[in-house]
């Protein structure tokens, strides 16, 4: 009987698998504010059992934000986490519409980078709140200083109107997944080639942020003040200090792991 039952249990989760894997939008492409052209890997329509989730989102300026450091800094994420886990990763992200029906529920995992300059719409907002309710999980990245954090804000209080945003305590389960992240840094943006600076505009000093459910599930985590996205995609390049890279690759990993398990 006992046999019977894991068999059913699997047979169960495979047809569940099916199912998602049956109704997800095929991969797409989108032109970028810094690649025209990116190639292909050749592994590209490997089905696998993770995917990187751009949020794409309509913004307060009249160029798609939201296609920042895209596609090439998704996929060194990617990479990075086939080699750092054991978590079968997709070689090429997956651009994600919250105004296209109900495909978001497909990809339980997604990220949203310049989120200082989104503006949703109440229909955006009222699906994306449904999404993190539902298990999904939303990392947001590369903002700075308090303009961008309050037209972050402006969206993100109607979102959730009714949960507070905190700071994530160091004891926190995201920190400790896969990589021990008690003694984390300001990672900068490609800007620190130019600058020097680690920081942008007022944004000091980096907080990793959040909001949870009401069991205590990181549903959204926020890296303000920090560019994690420019530390992947710059990952290759020998000018930008490899230390921004080690840690912005460990801090995804260790947000996609909890948020595969939580």
């Amino acid at each position: 009987m006992r046999y019977r039952t894991i068999f059913a249990a699997a047979l169960a989760v495979s047809f569940l698998i099916g199912g998602l894997l049956a109704y997800q939008k095929p991969f797409r492409e989108y032109p970028a504010i810094e690649y025209y052209s990116f190639p292909l890997p050749p592994d590209s329509a490997e089905k696998t059992e993770w995917v990187f989730g751009r949020l794409i989102y309509p913004a307060v300026v009249r160029y798609a934000r939201w296609t920042m450091d895209y596609p090439r800094s998704d996929r060194h994420f990617s990479a990075a986490l086939r080699r750092l886990t054991r978590v079968h990763a997709r070689s090429v992200e997956q651009p994600i519409d919250l105004d296209d029906g109900d495909d978001v529920y497909n990809w339980p995992f997604l990220y949203g980078v310049e989120v200082g300059y989104w503006n949703l719409t109440d229909a955006q907002c009222k699906k994306l709140r449904d999404y993190l309710l539902r298990g999904g999980f939303f990392m947001c990245d590369d903002f700075h200083g308090t303009r961008e954090w309050s037209i972050f804000m402006a969206s993100m209080s109607r979102v959730f109107p009714d949960r507070p945003v905190v700071d994530l305590d160091n004891r926190d389960p995201i920190f400790h997944t896969i990589f021990d992240l008690s003694d984390r840094y300001q990672v900068p943006g490609a800007q620190f080639l130019r600058t020097g600076n680690v920081y942008e505009h007022d944004g000091f000093e980096a907080r990793w942020r959040g909001i949870y459910d009401d069991k205590g599930r990181l549903m959204v985590a926020i890296c303000h003040n920090m560019d994690l996205g420019d530390s992947w995609e710059h990952a290759d390049n020998p000018q930008y200090p490899e230390k921004y890279s080690a840690l912005g690759f460990r801090i995804g990993v260790n947000y996609v792991i909890y948020s595969m398990t939580h």
